[in-house]
Protein backbone atom coordinates (compact mmCIF):
# COMPACT_ATOMS: atom_id res chain seq x y z
CA UNK A 1 0.00 0.00 0.00
CA UNK A 2 2.74 2.33 1.36
CA UNK A 3 4.97 2.02 -2.26
CA UNK A 4 1.60 1.96 -4.27
CA UNK A 5 0.28 5.30 -2.48
CA UNK A 6 3.84 6.70 -3.04
CA UNK A 7 4.17 6.16 -6.57
CA UNK A 8 0.68 7.45 -7.06
CA UNK A 9 1.16 10.77 -5.32
CA UNK A 10 4.60 11.07 -7.67
CA UNK A 11 2.24 10.52 -10.73
CA UNK A 12 0.15 13.12 -10.22
CA UNK A 13 2.51 15.50 -8.35
CA UNK A 14 5.77 15.01 -9.15
CA UNK A 15 7.59 17.15 -6.80
CA UNK A 16 5.85 20.31 -5.83
CA UNK A 17 4.27 22.26 -3.29
CA UNK A 18 0.49 23.28 -2.31
CA UNK A 19 -0.95 25.93 -0.10
CA UNK A 20 -2.91 24.79 2.23
CA UNK A 21 -5.63 27.00 4.30
CA UNK A 22 -6.93 25.51 7.29
CA UNK A 23 -9.78 26.95 9.09
CA UNK A 24 -12.83 26.06 11.31
CA UNK A 25 -14.76 27.73 14.45
CA UNK A 26 -12.36 28.47 17.32
CA UNK A 27 -11.96 25.41 19.38
CA UNK A 28 -12.01 22.85 16.86
CA UNK A 29 -7.91 21.56 17.37
CA UNK A 30 -6.90 23.72 14.26
CA UNK A 31 -3.49 24.33 15.65
CA UNK A 32 -3.08 21.01 17.50
CA UNK A 33 -3.22 19.41 14.38
CA UNK A 34 -0.87 21.50 12.30
CA UNK A 35 1.53 20.77 15.06
CA UNK A 36 0.68 16.91 15.86
CA UNK A 37 1.58 16.95 11.58
CA UNK A 38 4.72 18.89 11.88
CA UNK A 39 6.29 17.66 15.06
CA UNK A 40 4.45 14.24 15.89
CA UNK A 41 3.62 16.00 19.45
CA UNK A 42 0.87 16.84 21.64
CA UNK A 43 1.42 20.62 21.97
CA UNK A 44 -0.20 22.91 24.53
CA UNK A 45 -1.95 25.45 22.24
CA UNK A 46 -4.18 29.06 23.16
CA UNK A 47 -6.45 30.30 21.02
CA UNK A 48 -4.99 31.32 18.21
CA UNK A 49 -5.11 35.21 17.42
CA UNK A 50 -3.78 35.39 14.10
CA UNK A 51 -2.03 33.04 11.96
CA UNK A 52 0.30 29.96 12.16
CA UNK A 53 2.16 28.72 9.24
CA UNK A 54 4.19 25.64 8.88
CA UNK A 55 5.55 23.04 6.17
CA UNK A 56 4.68 19.23 5.93
CA UNK A 57 6.55 17.15 4.22
CA UNK A 58 5.53 13.98 2.92
CA UNK A 59 7.54 11.86 0.19
CA UNK A 60 8.19 14.63 -2.28
CA UNK A 61 5.16 16.89 -1.77
CA UNK A 62 5.46 19.86 0.59
CA UNK A 63 2.43 21.32 1.84
CA UNK A 64 2.62 25.15 3.05
CA UNK A 65 -0.37 24.78 6.08
CA UNK A 66 -1.85 27.92 6.85
CA UNK A 67 -4.05 27.76 9.99
CA UNK A 68 -5.56 30.58 10.56
CA UNK A 69 -7.72 31.73 14.08
CA UNK A 70 -11.24 31.01 14.42
CA UNK A 71 -12.76 33.16 16.68
CA UNK A 72 -16.08 35.08 15.35
CA UNK A 73 -14.08 38.14 15.56
CA UNK A 74 -11.06 36.97 13.19
CA UNK A 75 -13.37 35.01 10.75
CA UNK A 76 -13.96 38.52 8.33
CA UNK A 77 -10.07 38.18 7.97
CA UNK A 78 -10.19 34.46 6.14
CA UNK A 79 -10.79 35.65 3.23
CA UNK A 80 -6.95 37.85 3.07
CA UNK A 81 -5.80 34.15 2.75
CA UNK A 82 -7.79 32.56 -0.13
CA UNK A 83 -5.79 33.99 -2.89
CA UNK A 84 -3.52 30.80 -3.97
CA UNK A 85 -5.07 27.84 -2.03
CA UNK A 86 -5.47 24.88 -3.50
CA UNK A 87 -6.52 22.83 -0.53
CA UNK A 88 -9.35 23.57 2.11
CA UNK A 89 -8.95 21.79 5.51
CA UNK A 90 -12.21 22.58 7.67
CA UNK A 91 -11.80 21.19 11.16
CA UNK A 92 -14.97 20.60 12.79
CA UNK A 93 -15.22 19.51 16.79
CA UNK A 94 -17.28 16.34 16.45
CA UNK A 95 -18.36 16.96 19.51
CA UNK A 96 -19.99 20.36 19.47
CA UNK A 97 -23.63 19.82 18.26
CA UNK A 98 -24.72 22.95 19.37
CA UNK A 99 -22.72 24.56 16.72
CA UNK A 100 -22.53 22.55 13.58
CA UNK A 101 -24.85 24.25 11.30
CA UNK A 102 -22.55 27.66 12.85
CA UNK A 103 -19.86 25.39 10.87
CA UNK A 104 -21.58 24.43 7.96
CA UNK A 105 -22.92 28.21 7.26
CA UNK A 106 -19.25 29.11 7.51
CA UNK A 107 -17.88 26.43 5.83
CA UNK A 108 -20.04 27.42 2.62
CA UNK A 109 -19.63 31.34 2.92
CA UNK A 110 -15.62 30.01 2.68
CA UNK A 111 -15.97 27.29 -0.71
CA UNK A 112 -18.76 29.55 -2.39
CA UNK A 113 -15.86 32.87 -2.36
CA UNK A 114 -14.51 32.93 -6.30
CA UNK A 115 -11.26 32.68 -5.15
CA UNK A 116 -12.04 29.19 -3.16
CA UNK A 117 -13.79 27.97 -6.07
CA UNK A 118 -10.98 25.45 -7.67
CA UNK A 119 -9.78 24.77 -4.24
CA UNK A 120 -10.15 20.62 -2.90
CA UNK A 121 -12.06 20.44 0.27
CA UNK A 122 -10.71 17.89 3.05
CA UNK A 123 -12.87 18.03 5.89
CA UNK A 124 -11.10 16.57 9.87
CA UNK A 125 -14.00 15.07 11.78
CA UNK A 126 -11.97 16.02 15.01
CA UNK A 127 -12.70 15.17 18.33
CA UNK A 128 -13.50 11.49 17.98
CA UNK A 129 -12.27 10.50 20.88
CA UNK A 130 -14.70 12.42 22.84
CA UNK A 131 -16.93 10.09 24.90
CA UNK A 132 -20.59 10.61 26.36
CA UNK A 133 -20.93 11.90 29.70
CA UNK A 134 -22.69 14.64 32.39
CA UNK A 135 -21.49 17.73 31.99
CA UNK A 136 -22.94 21.37 33.65
CA UNK A 137 -22.50 24.47 31.70
CA UNK A 138 -23.56 27.71 34.02
CA UNK A 139 -26.50 26.42 35.81
CA UNK A 140 -28.14 23.97 33.58
CA UNK A 141 -27.25 20.10 33.62
CA UNK A 142 -27.46 18.03 29.83
CA UNK A 143 -26.17 15.36 28.82
CA UNK A 144 -23.26 15.52 25.92
CA UNK A 145 -23.79 12.89 23.42
CA UNK A 146 -20.38 11.12 22.05
CA UNK A 147 -18.84 12.62 18.86
CA UNK A 148 -20.86 13.01 15.75
CA UNK A 149 -19.74 9.72 12.81
CA UNK A 150 -18.27 11.34 9.58
CA UNK A 151 -21.62 10.54 8.09
CA UNK A 152 -23.31 12.68 10.18
CA UNK A 153 -20.67 15.34 9.97
CA UNK A 154 -21.46 14.76 6.12
CA UNK A 155 -24.44 15.27 6.56
CA UNK A 156 -24.68 18.13 8.91
CA UNK A 157 -22.87 20.14 6.84
CA UNK A 158 -24.90 19.39 3.55
CA UNK A 159 -21.74 18.65 1.62
CA UNK A 160 -23.59 15.91 -0.89
CA UNK A 161 -25.73 19.42 -2.07
CA UNK A 162 -21.92 21.07 -3.00
CA UNK A 163 -21.77 20.68 -7.18
CA UNK A 164 -18.00 20.54 -8.93
CA UNK A 165 -16.45 20.26 -5.50
CA UNK A 166 -13.92 17.51 -4.73
CA UNK A 167 -14.24 16.76 -0.87
CA UNK A 168 -13.27 14.30 1.63
CA UNK A 169 -13.95 13.45 5.41
CA UNK A 170 -11.65 11.81 7.23
CA UNK A 171 -12.69 11.07 11.04
CA UNK A 172 -10.00 12.17 13.26
CA UNK A 173 -8.31 13.26 16.79
CA UNK A 174 -5.35 15.91 16.90
CA UNK A 175 -4.00 14.31 19.65
CA UNK A 176 -3.13 11.20 19.07
CA UNK A 177 -2.62 11.90 15.10
CA UNK A 178 -4.98 9.56 14.18
CA UNK A 179 -6.42 10.46 10.80
CA UNK A 180 -4.12 13.21 10.10
CA UNK A 181 -1.58 12.32 8.17
CA UNK A 182 -4.42 9.76 6.07
CA UNK A 183 -6.55 12.75 5.13
CA UNK A 184 -3.83 14.90 4.29
CA UNK A 185 -1.76 12.56 1.76
CA UNK A 186 -5.14 10.59 0.69
CA UNK A 187 -7.09 13.49 -0.36
CA UNK A 188 -5.68 14.94 -2.98
CA UNK A 189 -5.77 11.77 -5.15
CA UNK A 190 -9.09 12.61 -5.75
CA UNK A 191 -8.65 14.98 -8.02
CA UNK A 192 -7.13 13.11 -10.79
CA UNK A 193 -8.65 15.39 -13.74
CA UNK A 194 -11.73 12.66 -14.95
CA UNK A 195 -13.55 13.62 -18.20
CA UNK A 196 -17.01 15.53 -18.10
CA UNK A 197 -19.28 12.49 -18.39
CA UNK A 198 -17.46 10.36 -15.76
CA UNK A 199 -19.70 9.00 -13.01
CA UNK A 200 -16.93 8.60 -10.40
CA UNK A 201 -18.41 10.72 -7.14
CA UNK A 202 -17.02 14.17 -6.18
CA UNK A 203 -17.15 13.35 -2.57
CA UNK A 204 -15.68 10.32 -0.42
CA UNK A 205 -16.98 9.82 3.44
CA UNK A 206 -13.85 7.72 5.41
CA UNK A 207 -15.87 5.96 8.64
Amino acid sequence: MGGQLSKMMGKIFGSKEMRLLMLGLDAAGKTTILYKLKLNQDVTTIPTVGFNVETVTYKNVKFNVWDVGGQDKIRPLWRHYFSGTQGLIFVIDSSDRARIEEARQELHRIINDREMKESLLLVFANKQDIAGGWIMPYDELYLRTKAMKPQEVTDQLKLTTLKDKVWYVVPSCATTGEGLLEGLVLSPILYIPQPENSQLPKGMVIQ
